[in-house]
């Protein structure tokens, strides 16, 4: 018999097994306290199946031959999507003002890749190409900037280049203007800001997905870490080392540190801002 929102619990038994498929597949960990968070963000899932227990759907995610598109719908409601434009900046003007001329020094220096993981809605990306705009980059030098993220609806939403007014609390109103254009739905992106990303979906945890977007000499991989294990945030960077160019460098969130997981980084500042920069 199905159970409502109201009455659909988690028990201990089938929480330990959800999480630690969850871990599996995502890299996310919900340990015991977060039984609740898991419980009320799955809840919709269980009841739109029909499922009377969260140890049907834990079944289904684990051996039904077509639960491929059920984990798509779990990666989106496990998202945290909580990001703004023009966040932690003293990073992107590293970027901008520093390591960007550093690469295109060299003659004839190769395209620059630049890989936003994990970008949610798309804010972080469009930061970082409005700052290139600003210094004129696009129009002297070849830059690629892709964006990913996890979830298909957060990269559907990136896509649109829709945004409310909380996405723009740090952004400074003349570049809101200037990049935007407001609507009856909210602002609109400019097309040839949004033209300068290439969108897609990618787990982490997963080579396959990222094995082309990781070739990139800058990547901001920020404020995920924070979800995951430090045997997920391992297997990650590893990955990342692996497939970065040489002496490249990894931008994490300001509460996140990798110092007790790698050693295959140095920890440097570099224009103020702290980077880990591939040995």
């Amino acid at each position: 018999m199905p159970f409502s929102s109201d009455t659909l619990g988690l028990p201990d038994s089938a929480f330990g097994l959800l999480r630690d498929l969850i871990h599996e597949r995502t890299g996310l960990f919900y340990d015991q306290s977060k039984s609740e968070v898991l419980t009320d963000k799955l809840s919709p899932l269980v009841i739109e199946r029909g499922f009377g227990s969260f140890l049907d759907y834990y079944y289904l995610l684990k051996y039904d031959p077509a639960a491929d598109q059920e984990w798509k719908k779990v990666i989106d409601a496990l998202s945290v999507q909580e990001t703004y434009f023009w966040r932690e900046m003293d990073q992107v003007r590293a970027v901008v003002d520093l390591l960007v001329p550093q690469h295109f020094s060299t003659p004839r220096a190769a395209p620059l890749r630049i890989w936003s993981a994990a970008c949610a809605t798309g804010e972080e990306p469009l930061t970082i190409a409005m700052a290139l705009q600003e210094k004129g980059w696009f129009h002297r030098a070849p830059i690629e900037i892709k964006g990913s993220d996890a979830s298909p609806a957060a990269v559907e939403k990136a896509r649109r280049g829709l945004y409310r007014e909380r996405s723009f609390r740090n952004l400074p109103p003349a570049m809101r203007d200037k990049y935007f254009t407001e609507g009856p739905q909210g602002w609109s992106a400019a097309p040839e800001l949004g033209r300068r990303i290439t969108w897609s979906v990618a787990n982490l945890t997963v080579e396959e997905e990222v094995a082309d977007l990781a070739n990139a000499a800058i990547i901001f991989c920020r404020n995920v870490f924070i979800y995951f294990s430090s045997e997920s945030i391992r297997k990650t960077v590893k990955v990342f080392w692996r497939l970065m160019p040489g002496s490249g460098h990894l931008f994490v969130g300001a509460s996140e540190s990798l110092l007790r997981v790698t050693t295959d980084f140095d920890f440097r500042e570099v224009g103020g801002a702290f980077v880990y920069v591939k040995q």
